[in-house]
């Protein structure tokens, strides 16, 4: 998704170059247990994990990420295990599409994203943008600009009969192909979310959204929350991403929110202005890094976490890259044959290094976690890595009901 547009008010583009020398050096391994602590990795998991656990995570990442692929779990459940071992994934559920009391919402944030309901207001200059056509699908612009009287249709169709999904529309040519071959009433849908006009009310067993009208959905409070000016909203969305980050390059931050470089200088300036950012030195870090002056500096993390390809933690690759000296490349679209690590590979965070990857899958028929394969970084012990995340492979079968462990042939076995 790429942003466009500049605010009117805030500082200007120059003053990013102005801005101050970092004065403080943080050395390579702080900014890596900087960024660890912010992102909520610490040693001691939850015995049983509450609401109360769960809302602890989303309210300190902000927002996570969500896909469909489905061939470990959905990729919004597993940050969340990564931070507090096994917990009920209806948790999850309740606090995303539990009725008027949800404290998250969806809508597209990094990517497509259940985001903090207090964040929504800081998200309406976003929508505003997307009825106007800017920093959305050009597929979308067209049928907005060609079918405006459909769309208009369809969400009175949503004020009058809501909530429902887009099966549930009896108007609309039906689809041809994969993901743009969306029937006309799914394009309305999708073109009225990102406007901000309806919003997911639940999911079906299918995973396929259900609409309504966002006065129908969000709390209260929220939906009557005024719409803070641009500038101020952008600001709020940076510090978001600097608590969750801890420590961040200027891109880093704007791509927590996916933020494009005018507007996202623009916050970052006035945020250092205000020295709610502190530029520092990194060694090895080419670009100048902001620390959030509320980060911890543990002295150390144990942590021993088996991490989403879509977390947080492995968002911009670049900064993954930066952190541990760990290159990561999603295998899922690539063919088979040119694969080097494997389809669904999770990087494996012990301490406050990932000293290796494993390519998971759940065979849900067989009842059993399947361990396609597991490659160590060059520099891991095998000694101390192998135990550590054969532990944890037990505790990502139990979260996910499954009562055995299948070994692929690329995959150590416990001793």
């Amino acid at each position: 998704m790429t942003e466009a547009g500049v605010g009117q008010d805030g500082p200007d583009l120059a003053a990013v170059a102005a801005l101050p020398r970092p004065r403080d050096r943080i050395s390579a391994g702080q900014a890596r247990r900087i960024a660890l602590a912010a992102c909520g990795f610490k040693a001691e998991r939850v015995a049983e994990p509450t609401l109360r656990h769960v809302a602890g995570v989303t309210a300190r990442l902000g927002q996570i990420q969500i896909d469909s692929v489905n061939v470990l779990a959905r990729a919004h459940y597993v940050p969340l295990f990564s931070r507090l071992g096994p917990y009920e994934p209806v948790l999850l559920d309740r606090a995303a599409y539990g009725g008027r009391r949800r404290t998250l919402f969806e809508y597209w944030g990094h990517e497509a994203s259940l985001i903090r309901v207090e964040h929504q207001p800081n998200l309406r200059w976003r929508m505003e943008r997307a009825r106007a056509g800017r920093g959305i699908y050009g597929g979308l612009v067209r049928f907005e600009a060609e079918r405006r009287p459909f769309i208009d249709a369809v969400l009175e169709e949503v004020r009058r009969r809501g909530p429902l999904a887009s099966r549930d529309l009896g108007e609309g040519s039906r689809g041809q192909g994969s993901w743009w071959g969306w029937s006309d009433g799914k394009r309305a849908l999708e073109w009225l979310f990102w406007a901000g006009l309806v919003t997911t009310a639940d999911r079906r067993p299918g995973f396929d959204r259900v609409y309504d009208l966002p006065d129908r959905v969000l709390p209260r409070e929220i939906a009557a929350a005024p719409t803070p000016p641009e500038e101020e909203a952008r600001r709020a969305l940076l510090r978001v991403a600097a608590r969750a980050l801890g420590i961040a390059t200027e891109r880093d931050l704007r791509d927590y929110f996916r933020m494009g470089p005018e507007d996202g200088r623009r916050a970052l300036a006035a945020l250092v202005e205000a020295g709610e950012l502190i530029p520092v030195a990194v060694p090895g870090w080419t670009n100048p890094a902001y620390l959030d002056p509320a980060a911890r500096m543990p002295r150390r993390i144990d942590a021993a976490s088996l991490v989403s390809p879509f977390d947080p933690l492995m968002w911009e690759r670049a900064r993954t890259e930066r952190l541990f000296g760990f290159r990561y490349r999603i295998e899922i679209y690539t063919p088979a044959h040119k694969r080097e690590h494997g389809y669904y590979v999770l990087p494996f965070l012990l301490r406050d290094r990932i000293v290796a990857r494993a390519d998971l899958k759940a065979d849900r028929r067989a009842g059993r976690l399947v361990v396609h394969s597991v490659h160590l970084e060059p520099d891991a012990d095998p000694a101390e890595v192998e135990p550590a995340l054969e532990r944890e492979f037990g505790e990502m079968a139990r979260w996910l009901g499954l009562g055995d462990i299948a070994h692929g042939t690329g995959a150590p076995r416990p001793a």
